[in-house]
């Protein structure tokens, strides 16, 4: 049984102390950042209810499916034998060309489940191409990766188009007719805009995350590039919610789909959910840095609103000696790149985001999740708490509000 964790501001601890900075003032609200709505405190608290978990039984074994022998000695050298639900459900289906619609959360392998079908489908037919469409540089970055691993030894090249990095590295990727795009929607536009990128001949097209890349924003760009590829494509969604939005981008570019919903609840089912109360700026770090200290608070997200309050804070953490790094839009791909890859590698235990660059943060073992400021909606609430408590483990949000 856990201990209750008291979140107070009377802890004495020697770790940090003797480095104490009092320079950090809580950033006042510009008037350019959009206006926060209004939400009651009751909604930050929470019991979680996790799901009952039952092992999952598998129709199919990886080693019985109809793929290429080189797939099946890939996916078993990377550790997979039985397929999780989404793949179970999902490839079987694809590989008999259908269109698939997945319904799933982050971290239940679906990843394999478009990428398997995708890459068989490749390999069989030398005429076919894929193009893959991500709401984040990182997110695209780590679909090339698996893909990668589950084809290796296949010669298939692909490119990578996502902002932030070299236009010059992909303008050589494209040049080299890779019969993979893994791109974010902005990039990939650009490509096509600039006539270094025909999608005509393109039969096979994967949307990851859908729902994500319609929030961002990019539900035009997706129309647009969709339009581009081949009408004898086959199509595959997957999403964490199956909204009217993404709903109406599935009905305008698919055919007869075979739907597949393995949502085991809302994403906060598995997050304990509770809130700090604070009087003053410096009580409000004081809290936060106690937290931190807690040895349960193993690996967390710290979200505040902006570039600037992000680099304060984290900077602010760092001289009290909490091991963090602060990441936003403002960073360069490579310094964003080294900085996940410290936090996946618990070199720093304190990721502190803002709300852009937290999405597609695709990390397993993140405890906690600490609204350091209130999101600028209940939705935002959602996807930020949704990075704890996943693979049926218990997660931890808390949320800071003034007294």
């Amino acid at each position: 049984m856990s201990k209750k964790i008291v979140y107070s501001s009377r802890r004495n601890s020697a770790r940090g102390r003797n480095n104490r900075s009092n320079g950090y003032r809580q950033p006042q609200q510009r008037s350019r950042q959009p206006k926060k709505a209004y939400i009651h405190p009751s909604k930050f608290i929470a019991k979680a209810k996790p799901q009952a978990h039952l092992e999952y039984n598998p129709k199919h074994n990886f080693a019985d499916l109809p793929i290429k022998e080189l797939v099946k000695q890939n996916l078993e050298a990377m550790g997979f034998i039985k397929p999780s639900i989404i793949q179970d459900q999902t490839i079987p289906a694809a590989l008999q060309g259908k269109d698939v619609i997945g319904i799933a959360d982050t971290g239940t392998g679906k990843t394999a489940a478009f990428a398997v079908p995708m890459l068989e489908r490749l390999l069989s037919n030398k005429m076919s191409k894929a193009i893959i469409l991500a709401p984040t540089r990182e997110l695209a970055q780590q679909i090339e990766h698996e893909c990668y691993k589950i084809s290796k030894g296949s010669n298939l090249k692909s490119a990578v188009l996502i902002g932030g990095a070299s236009m010059g590295l992909q303008l050589r990727q494209l040049k080299q007719n890779p019969r993979i795009i893994i791109g974010t929607p902005g990039r990939t536009k650009d490509h096509l805009e600039r006539g270094t990128l025909d999608l005509s001949d393109f039969d096979i097209t994967v949307l990851d995350e859908v729902d994500r890349m319609l929030d961002m924003g990019f539900v035009h760009d997706i129309s647009q590039i969709l339009k581009l590829t081949s009408p004898n494509r086959q199509s595959f969604y997957f999403s964490a919610t199956l909204d009217e939005r993404v709903r109406s981008i599935i009905e305008s570019f698919s055919k007869d789909p075979v739907y597949v919903s393995v949502k085991s609840g809302d994403t906060s089912s598995n997050v304990e959910q509770d809130i700090v109360s604070y009087s003053s700026d410096m009580e409000k770090l004081e809290k936060l840095h106690n937290l931190l200290l807690l040895e349960s608070v193993t690996k967390t997200v710290v979200f505040d609103d902006t570039k600037r309050s992000v680099d304060r804070l984290s900077r602010a953490l760092e001289e009290r000696g909490i091991a963090s790094s602060a990441i936003h839009g403002g960073k360069t791909q490579s310094q964003r790149q080294r900085i996940l890859r410290s936090f996946k590698n618990n070199e720093i235990t304190v990721l502190v985001a803002t709300d852009v660059a937290a999405r597609g943060l695709d990390v397993a073992d993140v405890s906690h999740v600490i609204n350091y400021s209130t999101p600028q909606s209940y939705e935002d609430y959602v996807h930020r708490i949704g990075r704890t408590g996943r693979a049926n483990k218990i997660g931890y949000a808390l949320t800071f509000i003034e007294a």
